[in-house]
């Protein structure tokens, strides 16, 4: 059956459909970069306070900028913007429901303007961003924004919106000009700070444009940051069939996920927000320890685990946490480097949270990909791990297994696995990455030569003497043997 409004009574006695008159829904939040991630999680808290609560403001207006966010158009548009979730759990059945609290998918290169009208009416209070770690423009290293050439064209006199920050910036000028109150930007990537780098970004795009209006941006706009945690993998064609024979439903563009997911959050929303309070999400004065928590354990657990993984002949990461080896190797990487850099986090019992963090890195069911783990390391690794070696550094304590992590990547974008298999390195940096791993086989240290991405670390013994054991172990007996004998060193 066909997902689609009129079939919602029927798929109702199947699956939990949204518990609320979608026609009575009234937008309240842009989300620009609709993916997976942001369809498991912050729509689906909407969804279930819409079901909880009755209340029928903050429906999200969903919108894409890149040519890639195409089909996603094409796939909420065919299904009147309604979607399955799925959550999948090890030894147990999978768990679908219907999500409705979308009501409308804009696409800018369709329609510009369209995009700008939705941004700038005042019922718009919050636009909320997924554009992925490399989206903000910053460098890796100082924190700051860097204005590319796609940029600087953007900013010309005359030049139309394209980019997510040309699009805020000429719908804020406009809110300003006709006096409406700015709407709240907040970030839902995974940045450390995310609510400050979107407004350092933000300003200073707009900066370049009008210097006023920059400086408004900076001192009006309220920027909240957040941490959000959910394992979404990508949606595979296995997915959409078992939906379909398990449960009746043809969905377009299902997601899967987890059952774990959390939401934590600055209360800064000068202009409203939805009681999300009401459905689990933690609004608190100061998000960081969360924050760290989550970057310096899951995201950089991933990491650890993912090209050493790949290179070793696994693909999955369920397949990986079934080898006692890496487990031990990543779970000293928690507790031996990535705690002694975190404070407290209140209401959080960190054994705890990180013996979770493996059974969730295990369950079979969610399938995702190394691959994906590897994607973006040069957007992944700077934020999540070099924190934990640079804290680490300055404590004047070891960095070994984060070493070992960092020379896991230089060989996984040598581009051939330990059996010859090519490896299909996909990262914006791609060519200098692995032009560089190429020249490492007579130049140990050429991968680390990018100070945009590494800073001095070539420059610091204590780094750089665990980095170049690991990367002639990984070299000489292979990624599994090297994390084998790793602890025992």
């Amino acid at each position: 059956m066909k997902l689609t409004p009129a079939n919602l009574p029927a798929i109702a006695a199947r699956v939990p459909v949204p518990g609320y008159d979608r026609s009575k829904l009234r937008p309240g939040i842009v989300h620009i970069g609709v993916g997976g991630f942001h369809r498991a999680h912050q729509a689906m808290y909407l969804d279930a306070l819409f079901s909880e609560s009755g209340t029928d403001r903050f429906a999200i207006v969903g919108v894409g900028v890149r040519p890639e966010d195409e089909p996603m158009r094409d796939a909420l548009r065919e299904q009147s913007m309604l979607y399955t979730l799925v959550e999948k759990e090890a030894d147990r059945p999978p768990r679908p429901r219907i999500i409705g609290s979308m009501t409308d998918y804009l696409f800018t290169p369709d329609d510009p303007e369209a995009v700008l009208t939705a941004l700038t009416d005042p019922a718009i209070r919050i636009v909320s961003l997924t554009i992925t770690e490399g989206g903000y423009h910053v460098n890796q290293t100082t924190g700051e924004f860097e204005a590319d050439a796609a940029v600087l064209a953007e900013v010309r006199d005359g030049a139309r919106p394209t980019s997510t920050f040309g699009f805020l910036t000429e719908a804020l000028a406009r809110r300003r000009a006709a006096g409406t109150e700015p709407f709240t930007v907040m970030s839902c990537d995974n940045l450390p700070h995310n609510g400050r780098v979107a407004q350092r970004t933000l300003s200073a795009f707009a900066g370049l444009k009008d210097e006023d209006l920059g400086e408004w941006i900076n001192q009006e706009v309220s920027f909240p940051n957040s941490m959000v945690d959910r394992i979404t993998p990508v949606t595979s064609r296995l997915d959409r069939r078992r939906l379909a024979e398990e449960f009746g439903i043809e969905d377009s563009w299902p997601v899967v996920c987890e059952p774990f997911c959390q939401w934590v959050v600055e209360d800064r929303f000068p202009s409203g927000r939805p009681a999300l309070e009401r459905v689990g999400v933690q609004f608190v004065d100061d998000v960081e320890p969360y924050e760290l928590m989550k970057l310096r354990l899951l995201n950089a657990g991933h990491q650890a685990l993912c090209h050493l993984g790949y290179l070793a002949g696994y693909r999955f990461a369920h397949e990986v946490c079934r080898d006692p080896s890496f487990v031990r190797f990543v779970r000293a990487y928690m507790d031996q480097e990535a705690t002694p850099t975190l404070g407290p986090v209140p209401g959080v019992d960190l054994p705890a949270y990180k013996a979770q963090l493996i059974e969730r890195f295990s369950n079979p069911e969610i399938s995702d990909t190394l691959a994906r783990l590897c994607t973006d390391a040069s957007d992944r690794i700077p934020k999540f791990l070099l924190p934990v070696v640079h804290a680490r550094l300055a404590m004047g304590e070891d960095v070994r297994r984060s070493a070992l992590v960092v020379a896991s990547w230089a060989r996984y974008a040598q581009g051939v696995d330990e059996s010859g298999r090519q490896i299909d390195v996909v990262d914006r940096r791609r060519t200098d990455l692995t032009n560089r791993a190429a020249r490492q086989l007579t130049d140990p240290l050429a991968f680390l030569e990018d100070e945009t991405l590494f800073g001095d670390l070539r420059h610091q013994p204590a780094f750089v003497e665990p980095y170049l054991k690991a990367l002639d172990s990984l070299h000489s007996i292979g990624a599994r043997a090297t994390v084998e004998q790793w602890e025992g060193r």
